[in-house]
């Protein structure tokens, strides 16, 4: 059935213009941005099989990279650019700081609220410094690498420069693990005792290093990793 053929409360735009986006479903949303489908399938079908295949996960769709949406008939490169657009632009409308603006982040699991709509679905590593005043608020969040599915590499000297620039009183790490699992591995704790020993230095604290992963994080605070001051 071709997309005209449907009644005009069927249609995603119709449907949006009369009801709001909030009475799209998942499909319709995604079948908006194809905006067309191909010979064979209209765009609601062609949207329905791509959601299909990732079991209607979003977070899942997030994931794909061009090539991969590439490969379904009806998707092509500038189809798949501007799938990927709106999902990094959800993740920047879910970690704008505003509602952390004013907030004491003193627990790990306020910088996984904080955190997870940027990191969630991401299938590779990256890793971000938050900088924090005397009474815990927040002053700035950057994210200062991006590795690959397993790895990702802290640039310390860099991450002391900002802290003195930004003034801030403590520094929170926070990268993700794409496994699923937030456990840290060996390198993680070599390269924490390592930031925590190098901020002593200038008189700034290493308050937590929380790895994020989907549904779970792991607190180098909470397990009392911190207080150790090296690995292990």
């Amino acid at each position: 059935m071709k997309i005209k053929d449907l009644l005009n409360d069927e249609r995603p735009r119709e449907k949006m213009l009369a009801k709001g986006a909030g009475s799209l479903s998942n499909t319709e949303l995604i079948a908006l941005l194809l905006r067309s489908g191909t010979h064979g399938k209209n765009v609601l079908e062609v949207a329905m099989s791509l959601l299909h295949d990732v079991g209607g996960s979003l977070t899942s769709l997030s994931s794909m990279s061009v090539e991969k949406l590439c490969s379904y008939e009806g998707i092509g490169m500038g189809k798949a650019l501007t799938l990927l657009a709106a999902v990094e632009l959800g993740r920047r409308s879910c970690s704008e700081g505003s509602a952390f603006d004013k907030v004491s982040l003193n627990t790990p699991g306020l910088i996984y609220e904080m955190m997870l709509p940027r990191l969630k679905g991401l299938d590779h590593e990256e890793c971000w410094v938050i900088y924090l005043n005397r009474a815990n608020y927040l002053i700035a969040s950057e994210k200062i690498s991006s590795g690959g599915h397993d790895s990702t590499v802290i640039d310390i000297r860099y991450i002391l420069r900002k802290a003195l620039e930004r003034q801030a009183s403590a520094v929170i790490l926070v990268h993700n693990h794409p496994s699923g699992s937030p456990r840290p591995g060996t390198a993680d704790m070599r390269e924490t005792a390592a930031l925590k020993k190098a901020l002593d230095t200038i008189g700034i604290a290493l308050l937590d290093h929380v790895i994020v992963a989907d549904d779970c994080f792991y607190s180098f605070s909470d397990e009392r990793v911190m207080s150790k001051g090296k690995p292990g």
